[in-house]
């Protein structure tokens, strides 16, 4: 089974990035040639991906799977990025996470053609990321069809904060 084979791959390294974290480090599932494409294909055939006109991804472990399931559904892939990465005219939001704070920008001409999202990342953990991009999504008037994510770790509660349907493929 897919999701037993992605948590047998998963490795924990406590204490990263700071005291407290358990970070869920998902580099052997894309260096397993395998069970990285078996992942791809199965989130690929999720049906809101039929629906949505582009995928955003979030910096940076979310490009890794956004870009691989958008060049399989074949629609366009977008970047939300961490502040000071992208140039242009930027729509931005300050989010909050386990261990600090950040803010997250997405280029308007990226989006501006656009109107039905689904956002990729590899975890959602007390989903201010993912809420991060749902916000500037509505705020700009367009609709996030769902979040699709490698790991949601269930105990923060993140999917109550995201405001649109999550999929994970393992959860803890």
């Amino acid at each position: 089974m897919l999701s037993e084979r992605l948590r047998n791959s998963i490795v924990n390294y406590p204490d990263f990035p700071k005291k407290g974290i358990l970070f869920k480090d998902i580099s052997p599932i894309i260096a397993d040639q395998e069970l990285f494409s078996d992942l791809i294909e199965k989130i690929s055939k999720y049906s809101f991906f039929k629906d949505t006109e582009a995928i955003i991804a979030i910096d940076a472990r979310g490009f890794i799977f956004g870009s691989a399931i958008a060049k399989t559904v074949k629609k366009p892939f977008l970047m939300a990025r961490k502040k000071n990465k992208l140039p242009g005219c930027l729509i931005e939001n300050s989010y909050g996470l386990e261990y600090g704070k950040d803010t997250l920008s997405i280029q308007y001409s990226a989006i501006k053609s656009f109107k039905r999202f689904v956002i990729v990342d590899d975890i959602l953990a007390t989903g201010g990321t993912a809420s991060c991009i749902c916000e500037m999504l509505k705020n700009n008037k367009k609709e996030v069809l769902a979040l699709s994510v490698i790991i949601e770790l269930t105990e923060l509660n993140g999917a109550k904060n995201v405001g649109t349907s999550v999929f994970s493929e393992v959860k803890y």
